[in-house]
């Protein structure tokens, strides 16, 4: 049996990618520690993640069945420190928390949960939507999270995932505080690993049990590029493009390989008429996690908004150029173009639905 158990519940954007894969390269080295992070014969964690919180994500939820409990049963095998990781757990509900908990036998449970500040969490929560099909604009997505009471889609999924107290809660009701353990994800400029360093303070694991690092990011992408993206959506789904398909077309080849390596697009950032909310979410979220007691590890500031110097804020384009959308389109035509060269019928791709949808964004039609 294991004895203790560390829930890390999310939230996404917030370095999980890396942390999990991480983990996932140094299985061997960390279980020779009676540290186990038991994937099983997949990559990850996502599949017995989905399954208990019964989202149907693209079609994949309605394979996923017995998930969970296969992955609960790792755990229960398993001997000395156990670590499960997935953002979307914290989306979980009450009820699929209580059976996520009740799963793991008598292990010591503990939460591990990642937090960023809102304004680094909101441009890239709307830019992962995007990735995942999505069209809403920019400014409506601003508009329905920060309404009082929203109970738009958009506003609902948001803060059921980015919402720390509101996942803190539901995760921890029957825990003491000493065992929820919250890692604040460092400003822009910070070492490199330091993400990772409190991450291992907070599950107790020494960062040299785990030498070798990860390649993986989930990278942003610019404001030029989101608004292709944006586009391209649009089209493609008026095309049906298929969900596997557009995950290794686009949101793999396009996004993640193609449009996130420009290094010279503007980011996109919150627009400074929400920077007031903004700094109360932040404030709220600090004063709730001190009254708590809680443990924190990290910098407790390193979730109250950074924002840029007010002469650089000046010098940026206050519209985006056409250019810049279409300079990203002709990278991801590219990019298209030369994954259809490599194929060994590149009519396959060439007379697909995305490459139909290409060539109509190519020409404006």
């Amino acid at each position: 049996m294991a004895d203790v158990v560390y829930l890390h519940v999310g939230a996404p954007k917030t370095g999980t990618t890396y942390i999990q894969d991480r983990l996932a390269l140094n299985r061997t080295r960390l279980a020779r520690h009676d540290v186990r992070y038991p994937i099983g014969l997949k990559a990850d964690m996502f599949r017995p993640a989905l399954d208990l919180v019964q989202r149907s994500w693209g079609g994949v939820g309605s394979e996923v069945g017995g998930e969970w409990d296969a992955l609960a049963k790792r755990v229960r095998r398993s001997k000395g420190t156990v670590l499960v990781s997935h953002e979307i757990l914290a989306g979980a509900t009450r009820e699929q928390v209580e059976r996520a908990v009740s799963s793991l036998g008598s292990a010591e449970i503990h939460i591990v949960f990642t937090a960023r500040d809102i304004a680094r969490q909101v441009p890239a929560e709307w830019q992962e939507r995007l990735k995942h099909r999505q069209v809403i604009p920019y400014r409506r997505f601003l508009r329905q999270i920060q309404a009082p009471g929203s109970s738009s889609p958009s506003a609902r999924t948001f803060w059921q995932v980015q919402g720390l107290t509101g996942v803190l809660e539901r995760w921890s009701r029957h825990l003491t505080p000493d065992r929820v353990h919250v890692v604040t994800v460092p400003q822009p400029g910070a070492p490199h690993g330091e993400l990772w360093r409190r991450f291992c303070r907070a599950v107790e694991v020494d960062p040299a049990w785990a030498p070798e690092d990860s390649p993986r990011r989930n990278p942003s992408i610019g404001v030029a590029q989101s608004m292709m993206l944006r586009e391209l959506n649009r089209r493609l789904r008026a095309v049906g493009l298929a969900h596997s398909d557009y995950s290794s077309l686009v949101r793999r080849l396009v996004v993640h390989e193609t449009l996130a390596s420009r290094p010279d697009d503007e980011r996109l950032a919150l627009p400074p008429q929400f920077r007031d909310w903004a700094e109360e979410v932040s404030e709220t979220w600090c004063e709730w996690l001190v009254g708590s007691g809680v443990d924190i590890v990290g910098d407790l500031d390193d979730l109250r908004p950074v924002w840029p110097d007010p002469e650089t804020e000046k010098r940026v384009p206050r519209r985006v150029r056409q250019r810049n959308i279409t300079d990203a389109a002709l990278d991801a035509l590219v990019a298209v173009i030369e994954e259809a060269a490599r194929r060994d019928d590149p009519r396959e791709l060439v007379g697909s639905k995305l490459g139909k949808a290409t060539r109509r964004l190519r020409g404006g039609q």
